[in-house]
């Protein structure tokens, strides 16, 4: 029984610890990305005409309507270079909420026409040796373009150019901290020469609705060319990695419990042996085979029932003293969370408890049938 409780309790611990640590990365996905993200389905741009994007704002649903112009671009501070992707926002990019998880330091504005303000990725920041306090040194910003004439030997006509005002620092997550810079989308749109296009349409959904209903009604609205992710489908490759993860070390450690169980089985087969006297008598008292199993069936499951509740038990105080007070560190100074994120689904108490009961029952049923098969003996 002790055996079955720390198998259990061992499972109820990791499952809760994937479930925080996907609750962590949806949190930190959804702090940069919006709730829906509207994007075309062939090409990498779509033009958006502001009657267009009117008749979206009107959708039911519809919060916040931000226009985005993303493209790789070249970054230059002072001598030092590197290629990142700068985002072009409007300016309520901010009212989605953004940057509620993790570190932001800085000025939360873009700046104005005149001074358009960046906020960029630590990563980038600190690759590039951008200084905040240092106002006299712009963020330059390159963007190759088609030359007018094929022949031209002029390297001012391969590309443009234009500077920002360092104003932020983010961190999120790797991904974004040492890729995004994001700038005003006005800024954007004239460096890159986008005109009326965009790349993508980022939502917020009104309170009082779903992200799903709104997705629908977005998806009628906007039909076929047009495609409509919620914030786990933005990252659809990640979030199933880690739900795979979660698959195989619940198989993994099931495993070891079903190894575990061999303790039941030598303990079972043990009894069978011991108690062939016993079970002699009560076949010579008119027991059936199937009573003779059922007796030793019962007590594997009476083991396997006890240690499953006394694990949940178990697993469930470690899992909420976790929660509540963080008793297991990660052990990093710069991560977004101090301790291990849990979090307890009831699904899979319901799918540990199927899985223990099973193992140890069938770790019983061959002692149960080396029971059934003992013979009675006459003497004349």
């Amino acid at each position: 029984m002790i055996g079955v409780a720390v198998g259990t309790m061992a499972l109820v611990i990791v499952m809760s610890v994937f479930n925080g640590l996907e609750d962590l990365i949806r949190g930190l996905f959804a702090s940069f990305d919006a709730e829906l993200k509207v994007e075309a389905v062939l090409g990498k741009s779509f033009e958006a005409s502001p009657d267009w994007l009117n008749d979206i704002r009107e959708v039911e649903g519809v919060a916040v309507l931000t226009e985005v112009i993303e493209d790789h671009a070249l970054f230059d501070y002072n001598g030092n270079q590197l290629v990142a992707t700068i985002k072009g926002v409007s300016d309520n990019f901010l009212e989605q909420e953004r940057f509620s998880q993790g570190y932001f330091w800085g000025d939360t504005t873009l700046g104005t026409d005149l001074r358009p303000g960046a906020i960029m990725g630590r990563g980038v920041g600190f690759f590039l040796s951008v200084n905040l306090k240092d106002i006299n040194v712009p963020l330059k910003v390159y963007y190759p373009r088609a030359p007018r004439s094929a022949a031209t030997l002029n390297p001012n006509q391969l590309y443009s150019s234009a500077s920002l005002e360092p104003v932020a620092f983010f961190s999120v997550e790797r991904q974004f901290d040492d890729e995004y810079v994001i700038a005003p989308l006005n800024f954007t749109k004239d460096l890159l020469n986008y005109g009326s296009r965009r790349t993508s349409l980022e939502i917020k959904v009104a309170d009082g609705y779903s992200v799903q209903e709104v997705q629908r009604n977005l998806k009628d609205h906007l039909g076929p060319d047009f495609s409509v992710k919620n914030t786990d489908e933005q990252h659809a490759d990640l979030l199933r990695t880690v739900k795979l993860e979660k698959l195989f070390v619940f198989l993994t450690l099931s495993f070891i419990l079903a190894i575990a169980s061999f303790n039941i089985f030598f303990s079972l087969s043990m009894l069978a042996i011991e108690k062939k006297k016993d079970i002699a008598i009560l076949k010579a008292m008119g027991a059936k085979d199937a009573l003779i199993r059922a007796i030793f069936l019962k007590q594997g499951g009476m083991i396997a029932v006890s240690g499953a509740l006394v694990g949940l038990i178990l697993g469930f105080l470690v899992v909420w003293l976790q929660e509540s007070y963080g008793l297991v560190s990660l052990g990093i100074a710069s991560a977004v969370v101090e301790s291990y994120p849990v979090r307890m689904i009831w699904t899979d108490f319901a799918w540990i408890n199927v899985a223990v009961i099973l193992i140890t029952l069938v770790a019983s049923w061959r002692p149960a049938w080396i029971a059934s098969r003992v013979e009675t003996t006459r003497e004349l």
